[in-house]
């Protein structure tokens, strides 16, 4: 576990990244015009800022591994434009509602009231348009079907059709082994699939019985192998009844002290979207850091941590804080 603190523009940092480096980006761009900072005031027009969130998700799309996954925080104002925006990029999942109990609304004046007061928070969360069966690029509204940046389930497509040509045998043969038409998916690279293991056991005994060698030696990978590896290679997810598992989530806001963040997520939510969307071991990134609240949750759970930050102050004080909660015991989430 190993974290890196980069003081500086994102939109620079992340171009000198390297392409499929990361697992999980977590982060929170400015909302435009929600906070009286310089930094949420720098656009003219709404469309200023929905454009540069397209540059934004053309490095995300570039350094998120093929079986990433993204989460971006929106104001409830903005989130429509945004989870547009970021749908021209990759396949949104959710529009997840994060539900603050405490928060201004409740000191506002209903009766003074012209709409319905904000006690909620937006978070876009998205992976790679066919991260499940096709190739990275190869697929989207705006991807070239000819820029491939690798396939997330090739090492198991590339062992299917190996020992199925190093057998002789054809698709038209695995289509009758196993008495349907998947041969395409379960060989080639269009919408693959993983066999069941009925249809992989009927794949090996045809095999066996077909192949060129006919003392049988083809497909010898245990099924239980390669399910594992399967799983190793999607997109993380894992959730339970006990964390949220909903679209709607209730945290607790971070409360006011000495050098607070104005815009300061809870560590115990960070946390919550790492453990559900990476791998112990995983590359997490946070482009607009801030106090480094994703940092904490990232090497709290054995994550390795990059976060880029423009503000001086706050990337040192980030740094301090990520240094803390690695020195900490893993906490149970509550």
């Amino acid at each position: 576990m190993s974290f890196d603190v980069h003081c500086g523009d994102c939109l620079d940092v992340m171009a000198e990244m390297e392409e499929n480096s990361v697992d999980l980006i977590a982060t929170d761009p400015p909302y435009y015009r929600v906070k009286d900072e310089p930094w949420d005031k720098q656009w003219d027009t709404p469309e200023g800022f929905i454009a540069w969130i397209g540059q934004l998700c053309e490095q995300w799309q570039r350094i998120l591994r093929p079986n990433g996954s993204l989460y971006v925080f929106a104001s409830p104002k903005m989130a429509a434009r945004v989870e547009c925006e970021v749908g021209r990029w990759f396949n949104v999942l959710n529009h997840v509602v994060w539900r603050k109990p405490s928060s201004r609304h409740n000191q506002a004046d209903a009766t003074k009231l012209r709409g319905y007061f904000p006690q909620t928070e937006r978070i876009i969360f998205a992976e790679h348009f066919g991260a499940d069966n096709i190739a990275k690029g190869e697929a989207g509204y705006t991807a070239k079907c000819d820029e491939l940046r690798g396939f997330v389930f090739e090492p198991l497509r590339a062992y299917l059709a190996s020992e199925w040509e190093r057998a002789g045998l054809t698709r038209a043969d695995a289509d009758k082994a196993t008495n349907s038409f998947m041969s395409g998916h379960y060989l080639s690279s269009v919408q693959w699939a993983l066999p069941t293991r009925e249809k992989y056991e009927q794949l090996r005994a045809y095999a066996n019985a077909n192949g060129q060698n006919h003392g049988g030696d083809y497909l010898r990978r245990e099924y239980e192998d390669l399910r594992r590896e399967y799983e190793d290679l999607r997109r993380p997810f894992s959730v339970t009844a006990d964390a949220p598992y909903t679209d709607v989530w209730d945290f607790a806001t971070v409360q006011a002290y000495p050098g607070k963040h104005p815009c300061e997520k809870p560590v115990e939510m960070m946390r919550h979207i790492v453990l559900a969307s990476s791998r112990e071991g995983d590359t997490v990134l946070d482009p607009f850091m801030g106090s480094g609240s994703t940092g904490c949750a990232a090497v709290q759970e054995g994550r390795d941590f990059i976060g880029i930050e423009l503000d001086a102050e706050y990337c040192e004080i980030a740094r301090r804080r990520i240094e803390h909660w690695a020195r900490q015991p893993v906490l149970e989430m509550v």
